[in-house]
């Protein structure tokens, strides 16, 4: 059982620790947030020693790997510590802000030899997992275009000054948005350019209330995404390839577990469905990480994906403020 240390106990690290309590690759053993008083609660139910400091759960020899559920602006310098200190790091997303963050953190993690996680928990949900299998196996054709949305009105509180509110990303992006470039890239592969608007209508948000992206892959392809904060609970994704195409649409989300229907359409006509339970797909991803501490299975995002992640999303920045198109290296 692999000993973790929880960094972060918002509403998202409080649902890691709960999210664990089912697993037997890996378990909680400390957990740390500055604020004491307010995580003393939860610890004391939990039965696990609390701390302040990151550098107190690196010291501690009963933690093989942290989980960081912190402030996005924090994640590369608590990256590097880990590393340092020979800890496996899994990272809520966003891993970094930037592109050289995203490449010092991977780097850092293969130098010392530790497993780099991250927090995109909706590749592993059933239905996705069968979209995948079907556009490896060539049912679809060739892929031809992607879209996909991912939409909630769970983070309308938000305001000027909150950490997630960033001036110079589109929250809905560091969100919710970065999970479907994730599947993009996880779908399609590489992406060369990307156009992206953002808009605030509704809020005081300096970011925004909406993105919208436009993306070109290297294969071709075709892709839009996008993810509203003011509006209720959407997600879909819809695949078209040259001989069919698909559609998930679900009400998945850790608060209000539910079901997914995956609608598939053939050229020939042939039509049918699918029906995918609720399943923990958070759960799911930290134990794909386990086993590859374990040694048992390599992770399953690449650290190219991991980097190409984050360089999309900088040049999403850089696309709102210059409303222009904008080239992602290779």
């Amino acid at each position: 059982m692999i000993g973790a240390a929880i960094i972060g106990l918002g509403w998202w690290g409080r649902h890691i620790v709960r999210s664990l309590a089912g697993s037997s690759l890996m378990r909680p053993v400390r957990l740390v947030d500055p604020a004491l008083d307010a995580a003393r609660p939860f610890a004391e139910q939990h039965g696990l020693p609390l701390s302040a400091d990151l550098a107190e759960a690196l010291a501690d020899p009963a933690v093989q790997a942290v989980i960081l559920c912190t402030p996005q602006n924090l994640h590369t310098a608590q990256v590097l510590a880990a590393a340092a200190a020979g800890r496996h790091v899994f990272c809520e997303k966003p891993l970094a802000m930037t592109r050289a963050d995203a490449e010092a953190s991977v780097e850092a993690c293969r130098r010392a030899g530790v497993v780099l996680g991250v927090g995109h928990e909706r590749r592993f949900e059933p239905a996705m997992r069968r979209l995948r299998e079907l556009l490896r196996a060539g049912e679809l054709g060739r892929l031809l275009h992607i879209e996909a949305d991912f939409s909630h009105d769970k983070l309308t509180h938000l305001k000027p000054g909150d950490w997630r509110v960033d001036p110079r990303y589109p929250a809905a992006h560091t969100g919710m948005g970065i999970h479907l470039t994730d599947a993009v890239l996880d779908l399609a592969g590489p992406v060369e350019e990307i156009y992206a608007a953002a808009g605030r209508l509704v809020s005081e948000r300096e970011n925004g209330d909406l993105v919208s992206v436009m993306l070109r892959c290297r294969s071709g392809a075709t892709a839009f995404v996008s993810a509203i904060l003011e509006t209720p609970l959407y997600i879909a994704t819809r695949v078209f390839g040259s001989r069919g195409w698909a559609e998930i649409r679900n009400s998945t989300h850790p608060d209000t577990p539910g079901p997914a229907m995956l609608t598939l359409r053939f050229r020939d006509g042939r039509e049918q469905r699918e029906e995918f339970p609720f399943e923990d797909a958070v759960l799911l991803n930290l134990e794909a990480f386990a086993r590859a501490i374990r040694g048992e299975a390599p992770y399953p995002f690449s650290d190219a994906e991991k980097i190409a992640n984050v360089a999309i999303l900088e040049a999403i920045a850089e696309s709102v403020a210059t409303r222009r198109p904008v080239a992602i290296a290779a």
